[in-house]
């Protein structure tokens, strides 16, 4: 390649930084880490990584290198994956994982009565061991019930589902929507444009032809996160988790609003450092307003040095520093400052709230039936 020409390709432009800066990564955290949005099952492999292949013991063995005390698995589902993931994780080490249950979406493409089907699946699944359940960003975003028509978040065919996590006492963690620019057009202006195009399935524009006969568009982000606080406000009884900084780490306003109205909601910040580690002083104000309400979670393959990168995001003033540590940064070419958190926030974050929304205010593990 000519050094002195004009012309790049934008996918081998990787620039380095000139700046000379600390690196005070820590090795361990501060404190005691539960990850408590993580996957572990055989179908979610980009987000599993290569674990469930793996013995469960080096996946202990990397948790205790880390300082990770106990993980929840989200991948549960129900029936016999339900009690195969128990079997593997909780069952050898049943003080180091908790697994949530899921719904089965394809009942709601079948089943008129599916928010009963579901809510006695969830008791099923809670009598098999699960401690939660997940629900996935489908609902709302693809899933169609048995006429074809989109199912909204906050549909009230689910209400069964809501009340019997309530009766449980068991907390529902819940991811709607994704990052904003995936709603955006892709077009130059689109910040996540690299990551996009190599992943057209995600690209949720309300303008891309959505395959239905009778409403042929995406919703919009907004739509979509209206629905979910319109879920948790009908639902003060359920404990919710809003995934992903409650599904709007871009919006942290929007977020405080959600926290402030609906004492039924915490939030994780799985996945999103990213997008707090670019705007530090607004993310640090609301990590300490809202220290009570916010989970330690990854969304991402456990290694150790994932787990420092957000340990150095969280508890050190570094700046400029790889949020994924990739050469090209892989949600967006930037890259993040650390939020530099006081210790009391830190113990609550990475475990004291986790424990609480888990296993109860006096965070005592429950029994399974």
């Amino acid at each position: 390649m000519d050094p002195y020409s004009t012309e790049l390709l934008l996918r081998d432009y990787a620039p380095r930084t000139v700046l000379r800066l600390p690196d005070t990564t820590p090795e361990r955290p501060k404190f005691p880490v539960i990850d408590a949005h993580n996957h572990l099952g055989t179908a979610f492999g980009p987000f599993s990584g290569d674990w469930p292949t793996r013995p469960v013991s080096e996946l202990v063995e990397t948790m205790d290198e880390s300082g990770i005390e106990l993980m929840v698995d989200l991948d549960g589902q129900w029936g016999n994956e339900l009690e195969r993931e128990l079997d593997r994780y909780v069952e050898p080490y049943p003080d180091r994982f908790v697994v949530f249950a899921g719904i089965d979406f394809a009942t709601i493409a079948v089943d008129p009565d599916f928010g009963e089907t579901e809510a006695r699946r969830l008791r099923a699944s809670y009598a098999a061991g699960a401690r939660g359940l997940k629900i996935w960003k489908p609902l709302g975003l693809h899933l169609r019930d048995h006429v074809g028509r989109l199912v909204p978040v906050d549909d009230a065919r689910l209400d069964p589902l809501w009340e019997t996590a309530a009766q449980l006492d068991i907390p529902v963690l819940i991811h709607t929507a994704d990052p904003v620019a995936f709603f955006d057009p892709l077009d130059r202006h689109n910040e996540r444009w690299e990551q996009l195009a190599h992943n057209p399935g995600w690209h949720f524009s309300p303008t891309r032809p959505h395959g239905a006969l009778d409403d042929p568009r995406f919703p919009s982000f907004d739509e979509l996160m209206e629905q979910m606080a319109s879920l948790f406000r009908s639902h003060p009884r359920t404990r919710f988790i809003a995934a992903h900084v409650g599904c709007n780490a871009e919006g942290l306003p929007w977020v405080a609003n959600l926290l402030e109205s609906c004492p039924n909601v915490v939030i994780d910040i799985s996945a999103r450092i990213a997008e707090l580690g670019r705007k530090p002083y607004s993310a640090r104000d609301f990590l300490i307003a809202w220290q009570d309400r916010i989970l330690f979670g990854t969304d991402a393959p456990a290694n150790s040095a994932m787990y420092r990168r957000h340990y150095r995001f969280l508890e050190t003033r570094d700046e400029y520093f790889s949020y994924d540590g990739h050469e090209i940064p892989r949600q967006g070419r930037w890259q993040i400052y650390g939020l530099f958190l006081p210790d009391d926030v830190l113990r609550k974050v990475y475990a004291d709230n986790a424990r609480r929304v888990l296993f109860g205010e006096q965070a005592s593990r429950p029994a399974a039936d």
